[in-house]
């Protein structure tokens, strides 16, 4: 059994029981994290020095479409409708199956590059089985942890839609690639809902994912798709529960997020891309108030970052920002109680993202017995020195360059500031030629640039 020790380093467990250590240890043995505190041994254990360094939880992303990875940035200055009519209507059709698996590929790496360890994918582009064995196999190749949500061909998704989701080979995919719910790339569905699709094909669509048994993730919520009561609809017809993950929930009404609540689901906010278009606020306050633990995703590489960092920051600042803006509006000034902390946001992308997922038994926190998904980063450069608040540090001034290491079920998959044993040129290749192939098809020539249609 291969034994890793990272000594003295500042330790945010993220587990109340041991709280966070100015200077301590972390014993991995196997796939496990055996042990954590000041001054452990190991015999015959791999020495890694952590003075310098902030030693944390791998980060979870409970909400990103991976395979638009091949359009990163093309969508910086559009409109949600924008999106949808060159994204969804338009480029998601063009997309072959090694262009999906160019796109899951690059984005898993970048998930993992960032110190990001698991990650929601909403893959909803499986055009062909090719597509969906592509995705999976993009997943599988770079030893990350990801829950493969399983979603609609590009056709299946606007407007509302009456098409069923194919579950001939939903039941495919399943039955080929996730044999064991213990393995670390999992199947959930990615589910249209409400918003999107008919109420019968909602409910089949429901009826199979819980005959898979498997995660449920689905859009509610956004702007003004999601103001017709999207989340009381799905409790009205029994849909609800600890199975279900409802992602953005910015323009649900009062009394949804308490239906939530009440039947155990859980919230993924992409703070990024619900200001960049139009969702609406944060639901951070609304989620606390209601007893829900928010956690954060990335949603799409096509408009916004790829990191959590960023979104730690985004829902952190957009918090305290309307907390400043209330008490100006009655005339005071907070002084000392801020509605958020560091910690908090920490909590957000770490055990919450693990609970949310059904995987806190094995993930989200340094805690003994737990699979060993650690992130190492450096906090001794001009960056991060002098270091008075590992926490503040992650959260204010932490981006993808400081993470030194990243460990995933104690396999050490980032080392030394580099991505181990992955040929970076081949994935940039890969990911540049998926994306010529798909603009050509859209008529665009080399160099040029894809304006979307009107939707």
């Amino acid at each position: 059994m291969k034994r890793t020790l990272i000594q003295n380093a500042s330790v945010i467990s993220v587990d109340p029981t041991i709280g966070n250590l100015d200077r301590a240890d972390l014993l991995i043995e196997g796939t496990k994290i055996a042990a954590v505190g000041p001054g452990l041994t190991a015999d015959g254990a791999e020495i890694v020095d952590g003075r310098g360094t902030i030693v944390m939880p791998g980060m979870i992303d409970t909400h990103r479409h991976l395979w638009q990875t091949v359009l990163r940035n093309i969508a910086a200055d559009w409109t949600l409708s924008q999106y949808f009519a060159g994204v969804r209507v338009q480029l998601g059709g063009h997309f072959r199956a090694q262009d999906v698996y160019a796109g899951n590929l690059a984005g898993a790496y970048e998930a993992l590059n960032a110190g990001v360890t698991t990650v929601l994918d909403w893959s909803h582009n499986m055009n062909t089985p090719e597509h969906a064995d592509a995705a999976v196999a993009a997943l599988k190749e770079t030893h990350g942890r990801f829950v493969m949500c399983y979603g609609n061909a590009n056709d299946e998704w606007l407007p509302v839609s009456d098409k069923p989701t194919n579950a001939a080979d939903a039941r495919r995919v399943r039955s080929a690639h996730f044999s064991s719910d213990e393995q670390l790339v999992q199947m959930g569905m990615a589910l249209r809902g409400p918003q999107y699709a008919t109420p019968d094909v909602t409910r089949d669509d429901w009826a199979l994912a819980r005959e898979l048994g498997v995660l449920i993730s689905v859009h509610v919520g956004d702007g003004a798709w999601g103001r017709d009561r999207p989340v009381a609809w799905l409790a009205d017809n029994g849909l609800l529960g600890p199975d279900v993950v409802c992602a953005h929930c910015n323009s649900l009404a009062d009394d949804e997020f308490q239906i939530m609540a009440d039947t155990g689901c859980s919230a993924a906010m992409t703070p990024e891309i619900e200001m960049q278009m139009g969702h609406g606020w944060p639901a951070t306050r609304r989620l606390l108030d209601a007893g829900l633990a928010p956690t954060l995703g990335i949603d799409i590489a096509t408009c916004n970052s790829g990191h959590l960092f960023q979104v730690m920051r985004t829902v952190l600042l957009v918090e305290r920002a309307f907390a400043h803006a209330g008490a100006a509006r009655r005339g005071e000034v907070l002084e000392e109680q801020l509605p958020l902390n560091t910690r908090d946001v920490i909590e957000f992308a770490t055990i919450n993202g693990a609970k949310a997922l059904r995987l806190d038994h094995r993930i989200g926190s340094l805690t003994p017995g737990k699979d060993a998904d650690v992130v190492l980063l450096r906090a001794d450069g001009i960056e991060m020195a002098p270091m008075n608040s590992p926490a503040g540090a992650v959260v204010l001034a932490g981006h993808p360059g400081l993470v030194d290491s990243v460990w995933v079920a104690g396999r050490r998959v980032k080392a030394g500031g580099k991505l181990v044993g992955v040929d970076e040129s081949r994935v940039v290749g890969l990911v540049d030629g998926a994306r010529d192939h798909v603009l050509s098809r859209a008529g665009v020539e080399p160099g040029g640039r894809f304006h979307p249609p009107r939707y």
